[in-house]
């Protein structure tokens, strides 16, 4: 099964549920607007990916944070960051099954679900 986490209004996203169901890729969608990111959630994705890959620092989200919050990021800030703006966590992720992939790339989506 497919999980691709994300929000719906995102570009990134928007293609890659085009790009699944042309692919007839059963999948469901974890919006992180509707059903946020806990705790738990949030050290599932860092278990799987470094706290700079997970936060989205080209985002507006990221911009709109006070230069004193960005220079003092680490794994803690990044949950609670997670936590209270999941708007900051990179799009797309997917979870494939029991393997993770950080971004929409064609290829990786091809070899982990074209089995």
């Amino acid at each position: 099964m497919i999980t691709m986490y994300g929000i719906p209004n995102c570009d990134k996203i928007k293609k890659a549920k085009v790009w699944l169901e042309k692919h007839n890729a059963e999948y469901k969608f974890y919006n992180y607007k509707t059903e946020g990111c806990d705790e738990h959630l949030a050290n599932k994705l860092l278990s799987h990916f470094s706290y700079k890959d997970v936060l989205n620092k080209r985002g507006t989200t990221w911009r709109k944070l006070p230069e004193s919050k960005k220079s003092t990021v680490d794994e803690i800030v990044a949950i609670e960051l997670m936590r209270s703006q999941p708007s900051i966590i990179v799009r797309p992720i997917f979870q494939i099954d029991e393997k993770w992939v950080i971004g929409f790339s064609e290829a990786v989506l091809l070899k982990n679900i074209m089995k």
